[in-house]
């Protein structure tokens, strides 16, 4: 009878301890991630495969569904390779229905703006579940404010717009800054990168490159159905030289005074026009012998292992650098008005010595010589990125940290 007696309270015991485990974790929770917004720029592409690997890394536990405002272009093929567990919501009423019903927490990633306002009161109004804002710049609305008031936290991806917020006084229970989840996106070709960069004479470390951007995007030339608009074109024309000029001046600097080459290449798909205008073929013939003009659009994964090949980035784009920096490439940011303020989460990572301000000449005043440092002195300008990107890397976590304990709760 002990025996028996030894043997049941033995098989019990062994029993609820195998058990116990299961029952603590409970079902997966699901996250429903709001981002994709646009494929004619690398940038906006890389907002979602940033987030995912931010998620990938610091909530393996959880089951995420990607709603996206598009993913064509090859950009689809491109996520599922990188993420093969990922579930992206089809563009049915039914896959959303299912989408709403099936997730925990809906979570907006980074991006210009709340781009999907209308989607994350949606979500509210239909399920009564949370939400968060994930790495985002705002610009005041009396519906953005209550949107961020809804929201369980907001992170904003500059201290201007976290200061507007405030200003503006949002009573969202967290509000921190929270960099743009491109610093996380690690897309990478490598074979194929390798290989370009082979055929069209580049060297790994011995170049730099270089992104023109006009004060608007021209989208009209690369978009269909995307109206002309007169206004803004007339605005690019009176600015162009002006903004574009000071990173000529770096390119032949560059080529005059070190034994680097140069790479003008695109961050969205209006740029390749601009660079040979602009830049290529203003260059003194010497100069352009030593330059490389990217005639095709690139995606991210492509652009980002030539990236990580190059001594560093210059220009007056914001996504290209940000990949940069996230891989410990040095990249300096050029901005003005009409980008936002954006560009002001470089001061707020350690990096003010990288940014410039077209508005106030500061580009033509300062570039070439911060180019010139760059390719001069390599150990102390990758030690500068990689201290910018260790102040990314520990706000993006925090983020995390707070979807966590969010859901959680």
């Amino acid at each position: 009878m002990q025996r028996r007696h030894f043997l049941e309270t033995t098989l019990a015991a062994t029993t609820a301890a195998a058990l116990t485990p299961v029952r603590a974790a409970g079902p997966r929770k699901k996250i429903l991630l709001r981002s994709s917004w646009q494929t004619v720029n690398i940038g906006d592409i890389a907002h979602t495969p940033g987030m995912l690997t931010l998620l990938e890394r610091h909530l393996p536990e959880y089951d995420i569904t990607l709603w996206p405002s598009h993913v064509g272009n090859g950009v689809e093929d491109m996520l599922r390779k990188r993420f093969p567990k990922l579930t992206i919501m089809e563009r049915t009423g039914e896959a959303k229905k299912e989408a709403f019903e099936n997730c925990d927490f809906l979570l907006h990633g980074s991006g210009p703006g709340i781009v999907a306002q209308k989607s994350i009161i949606e979500w509210s109004e239909k399920t009564g579940k949370p939400y968060g804002i994930g790495g985002v710049t705002w610009s005041y609305s009396d519906e953005g404010l209550k949107v961020i008031n809804g929201a369980d936290f907001t992170f904003f991806r500059d201290s201007v717009s976290l200061q507007l917020a405030k200003d503006k006084g949002a009573t969202c229970p967290i509000m921190e800054f929270g960099p743009d989840a491109t610093f996380a996106c690690d897309l990478t070709a490598d074979a194929a990168a390798e290989a370009w960069l082979k055929e069209v004479g580049l060297e790994e470390g011995k170049f730099m490159c270089c992104i023109p951007k006009l004060r608007n995007t021209p989208y009209w030339e690369v978009k269909k159905g995307y109206k002309f608009d007169e206004k803004k074109h007339a605005r690019n024309e009176e600015m162009k030289e002006h903004d574009i000029s000071p990173l000529r001046d770096a390119v032949i600097a560059l080529v005059k005074e070190t034994d680097m080459k140069v790479l003008l290449c695109p961050e969205d798909a209006t740029q390749m026009k601009l660079n040979k205008e602009m830049i290529y073929d203003k260059l003194p013939a010497d100069v352009k012998e030593k330059v490389v003009w990217r005639e095709d659009y690139w995606l991210t994964d492509f652009a980002t292992s030539v990236y990580t090949r190059s001594a560093g980035l210059f220009g007056n784009e914001q996504h290209s650098p940000i990949l940069c920096i996230g891989h410990g490439i040095p990249a300096i940011v050029c901005r003005y008005k009409e980008q936002t303020s954006k560009g002001f989460m470089w001061k707020d990572i350690g990096l003010s010595e990288w940014l410039f301000n077209h508005d106030f000449d500061e580009a033509e005043k300062g570039l070439t010589p911060a180019v010139l440092a760059i390719a001069t002195d390599q150990k102390a300008a990758r030690a500068k990125a990689a201290a910018g990107k260790a102040v990314a890397d520990a706000r993006m976590k925090r983020m995390m940290d707070v979807l966590k304990e969010t859901v959680e709760a």
